[in-house]
């Protein structure tokens, strides 16, 4: 499975979107730009696409709530330390509140991976970050053969929040 990301105005990507009714989109808003996501088997259908593959997925995405992206860059070396940490993490994210979906994304070209989560809304990923099972997820691991542990980031992680905008039809 991939992901495909684009970005750009939320009026150009709509129509995008528009313009392949029978791909698995979602239109995602962020501060100052919209991210349309393309999930599949097959090819994506952009011109210019930042390419991803999944190495691991919880649940499917769906057309509503709120998106995390924590984009990690990670160095050549760091990377096979980087996914076996992810692969074998504790799973406490997928019994919270308000958590739809999970994904794992390795850069085909590049070095920024990106743990994309989706929750109902903010408010469920801030509790997410205030709780236990967070804490937990992110407490620092002892090397079990004492030896210092090498940086295997490239650069500092970032996090980015999107946003899916409400249907017309569910405004009314």
């Amino acid at each position: 499975m991939y992901i495909y990301l684009t970005s750009g105005t939320a009026e150009f990507m709509e129509q995008v979107k528009k313009k392949y009714p029978n791909e698995h989109m979602m239109l995602i808003h962020g501060d100052g730009n919209s991210v349309l996501i393309h999930e599949t088997e097959g090819k994506s259908v952009f011109a210019t696409p930042r390419k991803f593959e999944v190495l691991d997925a919880v649940n499917e995405l769906e057309d509503h709530g709120f998106f995390v992206f924590n984009n990690i860059p990670v160095t050549e070396e760091g990377r096979p330390v980087f996914e076996h940490r992810f692969l074998n993490r504790a799973r406490a994210i997928e019994d919270e509140p308000g958590f739809v979906a999970f994904r794992l994304l390795r850069p085909i070209n590049g070095d920024t991976y990106i743990v994309m989560t989706q929750w109902h809304g903010p408010h469920s990923f801030e509790a997410w970050k205030n709780s236990q099972a967070y804490k937990t997820a992110h407490a620092e691991r002892a090397e079990p053969t004492g030896v210092q542990q090498q940086n295997i980031f490239s650069a500092a992680s970032y996090v980015s929040t999107y946003s899916v905008a409400p249907k017309e039809e569910d405004e009314a």
